[in-house]
């Protein structure tokens, strides 16, 4: 991408920030799986946000004053011998000549120019408590900055999080184009997983099919830990164990999704193991269905965030009760929160750089509304396991339908249609392998 979006980004976020500010991002540090083996480096995402830099052990200051220095980046120096172990680096004079930052540095020279970039300033912001050993850094750099003058004023430090979240919240059109390929790419690894899953044997065969899908369609890496959960594992709202020999009369919950040129995409599908839904899973299906569609319906600009959740909680809860699953009429029961012990979590989480990804969902009390390029999952879900107080017949039973919707100027888009949700077209689906 033209690095020049990056600093587009910078210079609007400077002019969020509050007047003699100075905001301070870190990058993301190597780590190391054990001795000298590293993990691939993935850089933290704010950072990249604001500047496409893919270098380890990086700073970035975004300065509102009237010096005229909007933006500086501390970055590794150029180092022959390193380069030729572990790549090239940009070094200052790249770091300014291609990413367009103001003024560069070597990352040795943190320490030491820090507290003069802080000097007079009135505020630092950062985000507060994301990276270890980054509070008390900024803490040292903003006490020695304050402490070079005693007639200094005090610098406050206040959190970012917030700032750089709502900034990130909206996706511009290629920020769009690129979650719309990671969603291609996983939804084509369930649709092949849908396909093979009756000659699988074990829930980590599954896993590394999707692996597979994923990096040789140009997702390299899973967004996240693939959940590949047979039959009561899917009442683990987090299992990725995913070790587990496949019962064929259970069903398969999966939910996986890739990493695309450092955007997200999420996606759960449930189906049967041996390609056929049994009568109880399958009424159990159309409840989590009907929840599904009729909240994915209620994602549009205007609309407030909690939309969807209330409306998923009523209709599984009248489902519930239908059943027989929970007792009682669906006004009072949904008042209780009966349906919390099958349907525990939230109808879903914003979605970008991160699968989890940034921005706030209430202002001043109150829940946001939808707005035209948020992306949010819509992720129903029933969980029964054999200690629920139900019939037999229902024990073991959990189920989650997850797409990613986009918030369109009329609507919405959901972006990961085109793996099937209807029990009829999975089944269909399901014998042609």
């Amino acid at each position: 991408m033209d690095n020049a979006i990056y600093k587009s980004r910078r210079i609007n976020l400077s002019e969020k920030l509050p007047k003699n500010s100075v905001l301070l991002i870190p990058g993301a540090n190597t780590q190391y799986r054990n001795a000298d083996s590293a993990y691939a480096f993935r850089q933290d995402s704010n950072f990249y946000y604001l500047s496409g830099f893919c270098e380890p052990d990086s700073l970035m200051a975004i300065i509102n004053n009237d010096d005229g220095i909007n933006s500086i980046i501390f970055v590794p120096p150029k180092d022959k011998l390193k380069e030729i172990w572990d790549g090239h680096r940009s070094g200052p004079i790249g770091a300014v000549k291609e990413f367009l930052f103001d003024k560069a540095y070597d990352n040795s020279e943190i320490d030491n120019m820090m507290p003069e970039i802080l000097f007079g300033c009135d505020q630092v912001l950062y985000p507060i408590g994301k990276k270890n050993g980054f509070d008390q850094k900024v803490i040292d750099w903003t006490t020695e900055a304050s402490s070079k003058d005693r007639h200094s004023k005090s610098i406050n430090i206040l959190d970012a999080s917030s700032t750089i979240g709502n900034a990130r919240l909206i996706k511009d059109d290629h920020e769009i184009s690129l979650i719309k390929k990671a969603c291609d790419i996983s939804a084509e690894a369930h649709i092949e997983a849908m396909k093979n899953v009756k000659n699988a044997e074990s829930e980590q065969s599954i896993e590394s099919l999707y692996v597979y899908e994923f990096s040789k369609r140009g997702g390299r890496f899973p967004a996240y830990t693939p959940i590949v959960a047979g039959g009561e594992n899917a009442c683990v709202l987090h299992y990725i164990e995913n070790n587990k020999k496949l019962n064929k009369n259970e069903l398969l919950l999966v939910d996986a999704g890739c990493e695309y040129e450092m955007y997200a995409s999420d996606i759960t599908r449930t189906f049967p193991a041996n390609g056929k839904f049994s009568d109880e899973q399958l009424q159990i299906y159309n409840i989590v269905l009907e929840a599904q569609k009729a909240s994915v319906d209620a994602v549009s600009k205007g609309n407030g965030v909690m939309d969807p959740q209330t409306i998923s909680e009523k209709v599984i809860t009248e489902g519930l009760i239908d059943l027989g699953i929970i007792k009682g009429n669906l006004e009072e029961e949904h008042e209780k929160g009966s349906f919390k012990d099958f349907y525990m979590h939230k109808i879903g989480h914003w979605m970008g750089m991160d699968v989890h990804d940034v921005g706030d969902y209430m202002h001043e009390g109150e829940f946001i509304k939808f707005d035209e390029g948020m992306i949010t999952t819509i992720e129903p879900g029933i969980y029964i396991s054999s200690t629920s107080d139900v019939d037999d017949k229902w024990k073991g039973i959990g189920i989650r339908i997850e797409d990613d919707v986009l918030v369109t100027k009329d609507g919405n888009k959901n972006l990961t249609d085109t793996v099937p949700t209807d029990p009829a077209e999975i089944e269909s689906l399901m014998q042609e392998s």
